[in-house]
């Protein structure tokens, strides 16, 4: 055998790990829907081996199928096992290629379990005086240890030499086998000695020695210690056969004779472009983009790019570095006509901006690529800065000869979140047209659960390829180049590549689009001409009153303070109200709260959820959580808000179409759809929302749209009559569920109703109902019950909904966004119903934010239709839109957009948009 001196033979229980990992979080599936938690958790652990022990030889075991002679030995050898979930057994093949793919030798041998393949290649090497680490979570395997062969648990990072076995199990790997064999195993069901714990086997075997020795002289027995010792023996003889039995099924074979010898398990080079392909299909990006970037591969482990190009295998991953030699740096008027004459005859061309930051109402432009196909792109520097920098075309005369192609509608363009580049581009006086693609936007309305929809993922999910990513040529934390300081030949390959990797994109993600008409119109309808309205809105931003707002803080400070000395009355002493560890002690050791939750490690949990639920009945938690919302209300906001005041005077924030898995917008720096409206403290910040001098705050809101929405959807003809006759929705709900007619529905049944009606949309459960209500969990499934007897449409909605996404994979909005959903068939139990409940509530708040969306769109083409109205449509939180008007124009505004927004969708109810206004946003509700 060659000799490996530095390095140790490394076996790995591959089933072991497939089914600790399969228990064990994260419970990952990809975007059809595939489990891959368990193969996840496996290669991780296996990747972890290799870094640590950079081993020549190793061997990845797996249990063969069938029976093994322990089978032979014991008929209920294993036999209660239930049955290998589907979602496990599917994950083994997958799991096997991506092993063989990492070069490393893959076992199986039918007639025997894992642990005799290892154990038979364990003994082999320690003969020879080879090193070798088992990796394995099975105690059994301890009986393998001897002074050349050690155990590792990467699960719990535990090493088992000779001296950690005995320190562990109180007798030394000799004695491992005994040990089974009197304490039994209940997950391999062997029986033991019946009665014989831990404890007692460690006291026979250290007072007397193994089972053999044991049966020979079961009369010293007696004489030991340990409780029962005086009927052991009697125990001991009576059960002798089944001992014996228990010591062959616990006793792992060391003489399998197998068709392989140790110099075979030599780890093999990474085949990449399979390994690329498995990663891809499972998801694991951040591994296929260690992957593509690695250097250090030999070249024949490579991809092979005219291998994985031909035409029947579509799929394919790409070669990991795109073709640059069709790139091109402009610097020259001679190449910027040639590239004018290009762009002028594209029929579409691939637009990004490099600036100087990610704040679009600060950066400066320092130039801009542009792809007209595949592998030919350009780049133009305008504003790089470092010394020695070469010489660059004017940025102004650069600007005035692109700004007629870039404001041309009739000159299509395409770029990834040009929503950004249309902004910056629009400080320097230039208004992008033609916006026909955004690859963002492509991939969020393909599927908005399948990967994040940055290029970066994109490009590695789609394209097989790992971008030039910026910290790769500016370096990272506060030495970290802006892109003017990067000297141009890197940046000039990094920005053309941005442009050319975006083109590629879109020619992916379109032909994937068309395939289903709807998700193209919801692309076209709604989610493109949707770039320049928010664009408008972010640049126009909102006028902000600092000085109320550190009013404000000063107030809360002063509250803060006070409840923090209230808690630490309460508690008895001086604690630190923002210490999980701090509070467990307080709460549940000091006070003996009861203990709702616990955390993954055991511990009491002191989440919101928890003490939102232990201040019904108690003091100290109620001011915890009172402080815990004030505190986010003065740090979120009203410390914030005046800190992010530009230079316009305005607060600009960041829109995002791209993040909700429903279709609803977010918002950042700051998160408008974020501020509490349900507190007064959380409401009087809507009060330094101002109106410029001379102007109005207009705020429309829909009215209950998302239960209209249900109303639509389900077709009930209560719910649709109610909504026809303009009732109370919750007040018509109360009459119905209590059986009381409408003028004697009281609040609070008008409260419980109300509760019942957004519940259902969310899916929530009797008992979560019975929660909210602080109510019995019998009553409140009364609740719900008399609902759907009342409302059976309802019902009938939801089942047919819960269906179709168990057929599909996946359930549409009224105008066909789809929401797919990995765990809908998941068979754990708490998951499927998740994502049942997401089922149910998705086409209602996605249909809401389609809505929501094409009313923007409508109104902003009111807007420019009747410009003698002046209104500026300046935020969108929820089911609201917010405006500035004129104060002479403000009933005008209030009654005319109300009604657009009232005809953004045609549903069998009406919908209803109400107005108000006032100087501040608060006073318009």
């Amino acid at each position: 055998m060659a000799s490996h001196p530095d390095t140790p033979l490394v076996l790995v229980d591959g089933s072991s790990y497939l089914f600790r990992a399969y228990h064990a979080p994260p419970h990952l599936t990809n975007s059809k829907g595939e489990a891959t938690g368990a193969i996840y958790g496996v290669v991780n652990m296996l990747k972890s081996l290799l870094k640590r022990y950079q081993p020549e030889q190793m061997a990845v075991v797996f249990d063969a199928k069938g029976p093994t002679f322990r089978n032979e030995l014991y008929a209920e050898y294993k036999a209660h096992r239930p049955p290998m979930p589907d979602d496990l057994r599917s994950q083994i093949e997958p799991l096997h290629q991506i092993i063989r793919a990492m070069g490393l030798p893959l076992l199986c041998v039918s007639g025997v379990e894992a642990d005799d393949v290892i154990g038979t290649l364990a003994r082999l090497a320690s003969a020879s005086g080879r090193e070798t680490v088992i990796s394995t979570g099975d105690k059994d395997m301890a009986q393998l240890v001897d002074q050349h062969v050690t155990l590792i648990n990467t699960m719990t990072d535990t090493v088992l030499d000779t001296a950690g076995v005995e320190a562990k199990f109180g007798v030394p790997p000799e004695l491992i086998i005994d040990y089974l064999a009197l304490v039994g195993d209940k997950s391999d069901n062997i029986p033991g000695l019946p009665g014989v714990g831990d404890k007692t086997a460690t006291a026979m075997l250290q007072g007397i020695g193994g089972v053999s020795a044991l049966l020979v002289q079961s009369e010293k027995l007696a004489e030991l210690s340990f409780r029962g010792a005086k009927t052991m023996a009697e125990k001991l003889l009576a059960h002798q056969a089944q001992v014996e039995l228990s010591y062959q099924l616990a006793t792992i074979k060391t003489d399998v004779e197998l068709p392989y010898q140790l110099d075979d398990l030599a780890i093999q080079p990474v085949d990449t472009a399979a390994l690329a392909e498995l990663y891809k299909a499972c998801e694991f990006n951040r591994w296929l983009k260690e992957l593509l970037s690695a250097e250090t591969e030999p070249a024949a482990t490579r991809v092979d790019a005219a291998a994985l190009e031909q035409e029947d295998q579509p799929e394919q991953v790409v070669a990991a570095s795109l073709d640059q030699s069709g790139y091109q740096t402009v610097l020259s008027e001679q190449a910027f006509e040639q590239l004018m004459h290009e762009l002028d005859r594209s029929e579409l061309t691939a637009l990004d901006t490099e600036t100087t930051s990610l704040d679009y109402m600060e950066a400066q432009l320092v130039g801009l690529s542009f792809a007209t196909e595949p592998g030919k792109a350009w780049y133009v520097p305008l504003g790089h800065d470092y010394l020695d920098a070469p010489a660059q075309l004017d940025k102004a005369w650069v600007l005035a000869r692109l700004k007629p192609w870039l404001e041309d509608a009739d000159k299509a363009k395409v770029g990834q979140n040009l929503k950004y580049d249309q902004s910056v581009l629009a400080r320097y006086d230039i208004a992008l047209q033609g916006i026909a693609f955004d690859t963002m936007l492509e991939s969020y309305v393909l599927n908005s659960v399948g990967s994040r929809h940055d290029m970066d993922n994109l490009a590695l999910k789609y394209l097989g390829h790992n971008t030039i990513s910026f910290t790769d040529i500016a370096g990272k934390g506060v030495k970290q180049l802006t892109f003017n300081q990067i000297e141009l030949e890197q940046a000039s390959r990094y920005a053309a590549e941005d442009a050319d990797v975006t083109l590629r994109l879109h020619q992916t993600l379109w032909p994937q689009l068309q395939q289903t008409s709807t998700l193209v119109r919801v692309l076209k309808d709604i989610e493109m001409p949707l770039v320049p309205i928010l664009s408008a809105m972010e640049r126009h931003g909102v006028l902000i009153d600092a000085s109320l707002l550190k009013q404000q803080s000063q107030q809360l400070g002063s509250r803060l303070a006070e409840l923090e000395q209230q808690a630490h009355q309460l508690a008895g002493q001086e604690f630190n109200l923002a210490s999980p560890k701090q509070l467990q002690q307080i709460l549940f050791e000091q006070q003996q709260l009861p203990v709702l939750k616990k955390t993954p490690k055991g511990t009491p949990s002191t989440a919101e959820e928890v003490l939102q639920e232990l201040a019904h009945d108690y003091e100290l938690p109620r001011l915890l959580m009172e402080h815990r919302m004030l505190s986010k209300l003065k740090s979120t906001y009203t410390d914030k808000l005046p800190k992010m005041i530009k230079s316009s005077g305005r607060v600009h924030t960041s829109y995002h179409q791209a993040v909700a898995a429903t279709g609803r917008l977010s918002s950042t720096e700051p998160n408008l759809q974020n501020i509490p409206i349900r507190s007064e403290e959380g409401r009087r910040i809507r009060h330094a929302f101002i109106a410029p001098k001379g102007k109005k705050i207009l705020a429309i809101d829909y009215s209950q749209i998302e239960l209209r929405i249900m109303a639509h959807l389900s077709g009930d003809k209560a719910l649709l009559d109610a909504f026809a006759a303009g009732l109370d929705i919750h007040k018509a709900t109360a009459a119905e569920v209590f059986a009381v007619p409408l003028t004697e529905v009281t609040t609070e049944q008008r409260r419980r109703a109300k509760a019942v009606n957004f519940g259902l949309i969310y899916g929530m459960s009797a008992f979560g109902l019975a929660r909210q209500l602080d109510i019995g969990r019998q009553e409140a499934q009364q609740y719900v019950d008399r609902y759907f007897e009342r409302f059976p449409g309802v019902l009938a909605y939801m089942e047919r909904t819960r269906k179709q996404a168990h057929e599909q994979g996946f359930v549409e909005t009224i105008f066909g966004r789809r929401l797919y959903l990995p765990e809908i068939n998941a068979r754990n139990m708490a998951r499927k119903k998740a994502a049942e409940r997401a089922a149910i509530n998705a086409p209602m708040q996605g249909t809401a934010a389609d809505i929501i969306k094409r009313a923007m769109i409508d109104v902003a083409s009111y807007l420019k239709q009747h410009c003698e109205l002046q209104a500026v449509m300046i935020m969108q939180v929820h089911d609201e839109l917010v405006f500035e008007v004129a104060n002479e124009q403000i009933d005008t505004a209030a009654r005319e957009l109300a009604a657009v927004m009232e005809q953004a969708a045609s549903l069998d109810v009406p919908l209803l948009a109400e107005a108000g206004f006032g100087d501040n946003w608060q006073q318009a509700h």
